[in-house]
Parts: structure tokens; C-alpha cells; sequence
């Protein structure tokens, strides 16, 4: 197996050849043989061990022998303990995704700190396998039985064409000395009863199963290749970026075939995983919206508006004296000015004796209007937007400056006519937003 490890690393991970990278060790069989096949290629590496404390001493025995393992192979061991069972409780998540959560965060802490690149695993062609059976149990696409990367930008995974038991042949070979993590066998999780019940009946089957299995995630992964790269073909024609916004029109949608299959390519990077919710998006009514943990989608009108989901922002900022800056919400340059200038789209001049501090800066409300420069009367700024043709989202995000309870701009659109500035203006005020 060394001699084979030895050419897939040539072959495959040349980076791990020259840069120094950080092997994750559990101290079970898996990662203790990866250690060593590692060392004997002469590879630079530094071991890290989690001491999640879920089985008492057995969990601080792990520790002492990965500390072990990595003065035997002259290695500098990286060691922390966590609160596991505390952390899944406080963020209401399971055991195993707060050891997940835990570990990677703590790995790219260490990676950081110590200018390491590379993260290296010990998961193999049958982990590949029990997480292809988990995925397809629980109704995944193509991304999730393609199977594990095992070659990222920061990530390695070079134990994956190799099967659990040519690790475990390796091992007992070179009589090497490893932890048993005695959870491993109970079957009350779902990746041990798919690993002790499931996968030996297929390899019982099949001899060859696991093999033709490495075959069909090879194949999977090119039919991805093919279908990512068209379906990003089709989302640039469809997808028009406005700002923080994406806006899609729902009719050329609706004519895709199959609807569903390009819905789940196209909105899943953002989070969504509902497909009847963003399918019953494209005829609802206008105003309807989904949101994931980090974006909303919006029907408005003939459109779904895709937009990052910001944090809540203060409903009014107070102006209290010109001749400053406001960097808050908006980046704005107030000044005094003696001359007129021909005014851009994003500046304000006004009559200063006009005006009564402090000035605010708020979104719109119900009910609000204003009388726009170069108008005769009044308009509500509900009927403003839709004659400008705001979506819902531009609604949202825009701002006004307002004196009192009267609306002096909406700021980078349309002044109000009551503070323009005339041949009586003594004072006037410049306001100038910046990007």
C-alpha cells in the first residue's frame, strides 16, 4: 500500500509534497495509518487531535496516544478539548454537527496561525460509500452522490481510492498500534447501521461492489461537470445583477424543462432547499417571499428579486448640525456653499432657513408623500415608487432625509420642492452622497 500511496500522492497531491500541511488525527486506525504512510513518504506534516470529553477517560487516553504517535514520528501534535455535549445543547444542533463545527473551526484556527494551507483527512472509499447511501436516503441530487471531494483548494482527501480494509491490512502488516472508539460499533446513528448492517450485504452481493461503486462516483462526477457548467451557461442569461440584487424573470423560468431540476441548481448555492416553496414562489402573489439562513427570495411582480439578507438596521439616524459627514447608514458630505453648481443625481442643495434640526434619515412608511421638485402638488411616495418603477426590495432600501415630519429627499431620486433653494436663499446647504 505505501508504494501505491506513494505514486497517488505523485500523481494526485503534488502540493503535499512541497507545502507543509496539518493531518487531522483521531487516533483511530484510519488516521493513525494515514500518519504513518505520510511519514514514510517523507512528507511535512503536523498532527491535531479534538478531545470532544463524550467518553470520559476513554477520550483523554485518545489524546496521550496521538501525543505519543507524534513524538514516534517526530511530528508536532496540536491538541484541544471541547465542550461538545454543552455546545450541541446551547445551538440546539446534534452531537455529531457540533463535533463537526468544532473540529473545522479549531483546524483552520491552527492553519492560520501557523501558516498551514492544507488540511488533510483519512476518509476513505468506504466513508465515500456510507455518506453516498446517507445522502440517497434522505433524497439528495447529484451534488450529494457524486461523493466526497477528495482534492480541494484547502482540503485533501488522499486515502479515498483506498477501501477500509487495505487500511486495516496496512496496519495489522506493519503491526502498528491505534484507538478503538468502542461508539464506532453501536448502530444507534445512522452512518454505523448503514456501515454494519448495509455495506456488508452489498459487498456480500457483489465482491466488487466497492470497486464498481469508485467507478460510478467517477462518472458522477464528470455528469456534474457537464451539468454545472450548464446550467451556469443558462443562469447568465437569466440572472441580472442590480446592485446587491439578482433579478430573474419568473416567465423565462417557468419555460425550462424540467423546472424543478434547474429551480434546485440554480437556488441551492443560496441556501434553499424547499423546492415546492420556491416553485409556489413563481405564481404567487407579489410581495411573497422564502428566505434561507443567509437569503430571501422575492416575488415582485414578474420577477423574483434573490437578495443577501443584511442585518437589521436602525429605522431613523439622527443629522444634528451641517458641516459634517455622515458615515451612517449612508456616506453623506453636508456643507455650506455659497454657489450653485449644475446638481448630479446624488446631490442635494437646499435653502438652510428651511429646514429645522435635527434631520432624520428613515425608510418610507405608509402614508408618507412629498411634493417633488419640478412638480405641482403633492404625491404620496407609494404612488412615486411605482411610477418610477421601484421593486419591493428598492422600496425597502431606500432612505429618506426628512426635517420634522416633512421629507426633504429621497435621497439620491427627487428633492421636495418646499426647500429648494431661490433668489431669496441666503444659506444654502449641500448635501453630497458618496460611494
Amino acid at each position: 500500500m505505501q508504494e501505491l500511496f506513494n505514486t497517488h500522492i505523485e500523481k494526485s497531491f503534488p502540493d503535499l509534497k512541497t507545502s507543509k500541511f496539518l493531518l487531522a488525527c483521531s487516533g483511530g486506525v484510519d488516521s493513525v495509518v494515514l500518519a504513518h504512510l505520510c511519514a514514510k513518504a517523507n512528507l511535512d506534516f503536523d498532527l491535531a487531535h479534538c478531545n470532544f470529553e463524550l467518553r470520559g477517560e476513554e477520550s483523554d487516553a485518545d489524546a496521550i496516544f496521538v501525543n505519543k504517535l507524534g513524538k514516534y514520528l517526530s511530528k508536532k501534535v496540536h491538541v484541544t478539548n471541547f465542550k461538545t455535549d454543552a455546545y450541541s445543547k446551547l445551538n440546539k444542533v446534534s452531537i455529531q454537527i457540533s463535533a463537526r463545527e468544532l473540529r473545522y473551526a479549531w483546524f483552520a484556527k491552527i492553519q492560520s496561525e501557523n501558516t498551514i494551507r492544507y488540511l488533510v483527512t483519512a476518509h476513505h472509499a468506504d466513508d465515500d460509500l456510507e455518506t453516498f447511501l446517507i445522502n440517497l436516503s434522505r433524497g439528495s441530487g447529484i451534488e450529494g452522490l457524486k461523493g466526497m471531494p477528495y482534492n480541494t483548494n484547502t482540503l485533501k482527501r488522499p486515502l479515498l481510492q483506498f477501501s477500509r480494509k487495505q487500511i486495516l491490512n496496512f496496519a495489522q502488516e506493519n503491526k502498528l498500534e491505534w484507538r478503538e472508539d468502542k461508539s464506532n460499533a453501536e448502530t444507534k446513528y445512522l452512518r454505523n447501521n448503514i456501515r454494519h448492517k448495509i455495506v456488508p450485504l452489498l459487498k456480500q452481493l457483489h465482491p466488487s461492489f466497492l470497486d464498481n461503486f469508485l467507478k460510478s462516483q467517477h462518472y458522477l462526477g464528470q455528469t456534474s461537470a457537464i451539468a454545472k457548467k450548464a446550467v451556469e451557461q443558462i443562469k447568465s442569461q437569466l440572472f441580472f445583477v442590480e446592485g446587491e440584487t439578482i433579478k430573474i424573470e419568473i416567465d423565462k423560468l417557468k419555460q425550462l424543462d424540467p423546472l424543478e431540476g434547474y429551480l434546485y441548481s440554480f437556488f441551492k448555492p443560496y441556501g434553499f432547499t424547499e423546492w415546492e416553496n420556491v416553485t409556489n414562489l413563481l405564481t404567487a402573489m407579489s410581495g411573497k417571499e422564502i428566505r434561507s439562513k443567509t437569503y430571501r427570495l422575492l416575488k415582485d411582480r414578474d420577477y423574483l428579486l434573490l437578495s443577501p439578507i443584511k442585518e437589521e438596521e436602525k429605522e431613523i439616524y439622527m443629522v444634528l448640525e451641517d458641516d459634517v459627514t455622515i458615515t451612517n447608514p449612508l456616506h453623506i458630505q453636508i456643507s455650506e456653499v455659497h454657489t450653485l453648481e449644475k446638481p448630479l443625481l446624488k446631490t442635494l442643495y437646499i435653502d438652510k432657513e428651511k429646514i429645522k434640526y435635527p434631520l432624520t434619515l428613515r425608510k418610507w412608511k405608509k402614508g408618507d408623500y412629498f411634493y417633488p421638485f419640478g412638480m405641482q402638488g403633492k404625491k404620496k411616495l407609494a404612488k412615486y415608487f411605482k411610477d418610477e418603477k421601484f421593486n419591493i426590495l428598492s422600496k425597502e432600501n431606500q432612505w429618506l432625509l426628512c426635517s420634522g415630519d416633512k421629507i426633504v429627499w429621497v435621497v439620491g431620486k427627487r428633492p421636495d420642492n418646499r426647500f429648494k433653494v431661490t433668489e431669496e436663499t441666503k444659506h444654502i446647504l449641500k448635501f453630497e452622497v458618496k460611494e
